[in-house]
C-alpha cells in the first residue's frame, strides 16, 4: 500500500507532467512541433533522472543518460477526425494493483500510413482520453516496448491539444508506460483495436536502464 509520502511524490510528478505538456502544446501551436518535442524529451529526462517518483530505481538512475527517443519526424503528426466505428464498446483491463479498469470507446481515428486506432475514455472518476498503441516493431531489437506505448492519456496530463473537432495525434510523443521500467506500476496495455502492423520507430523506443 502506498505511503502518504509516495502519494505526494506521485501527485507532484503528475503536476509536473501537466505543466510540461502545457508548454509542449504552446510551443507546437506557435509553429514548432520539433521544438516542442525537444522540450518534451528534456522534461521527461529530467523527471526520470531526479524525481522521487521516477519509475527507475536508484541503480538505473545512477547510470541514466536519457531516454531512448527517436529524432522528430513530422510525417507522424496528424489532426485526426474521430469517427463512430466501435463507439460505445467497453474494454475491461485487469491490472495487478488497481483491479479491473474499464474504458469506453469514443470511436476510431484513421492515421494515413499507420492504420486505425480505437480512442477510449476512462469510464471512472476523472474520465480522460486514452490512446494506446502497439506497432509492428514492438518487442524487436531496436524497436518499441513489447507491451505497447501511450500516445494520449489526458487524465495524467498527456494531451497534445485539438484543432476544432479534430484531435492532434503526434506519434513522436508516444511514450512507454511506467510498467516498462518497474513492474510495481499498473499499466493498461493496447488491445487488438490499438495494434497496427506498421513499424513505428518514432517517439520513445525501448531500452533497459
Amino acid at each position: 500500500m502506498p505511503t502518504a509520502t509516495t502519494a505526494l511524490h506521485i501527485a507532484d510528478w503528475r503536476q509536473q507532467v501537466f505543466e510540461l505538456y502545457g508548454q509542449v502544446r504552446d510551443t507546437a501551436q506557435a509553429g514548432s512541433p520539433s521544438s516542442a518535442h525537444d522540450l518534451w524529451r528534456a522534461g521527461r529526462d529530467k523527471l526520470f533522472a531526479s524525481h522521487p517518483a521516477s519509475p527507475l530505481d536508484a541503480t538505473a538512475v545512477a547510470t541514466f543518460n536519457g531516454l531512448a527517443v527517436a529524432p522528430y519526424q513530422p510525417e507522424y503528426r496528424f489532426e485526426a477526425v474521430i469517427d463512430d466505428d466501435g463507439v460505445g464498446e467497453n474494454m475491461d483491463v485487469p491490472t495487478g494493483t488497481d483491479g479491473t479498469v474499464t474504458f469506453q470507446r469514443l470511436g476510431t481515428v484513421g492515421l494515413d500510413g499507420v492504420g486505425r486506432l480505437a480512442l477510449w475514455r476512462l469510464a471512472s472518476y476523472g474520465g480522460g482520453l486514452f490512446l494506446p498503441l502497439r506497432d509492428g516493431s514492438a518487442g524487436t531489437a531496436g524497436g518499441t516496448y513489447g507491451g505497447g506505448r501511450y500516445v494520449l492519456d489526458t487524465v495524467k496530463g498527456a494531451h497534445l491539444g485539438v484543432v476544432g473537432d479534430r484531435l492532434i495525434i503526434d506519434l513522436n510523443f508516444a511514450y512507454n508506460p511506467s510498467c516498462a521500467y518497474d513492474e510495481a506500476w499498473a499499466c493498461p496495455l493496447p488491445g487488438v483495436d490499438n495494434r497496427v502492423d506498421a513499424d513505428l520507430r518514432v517517439g520513445e523506443l525501448y531500452s533497459t536502464y
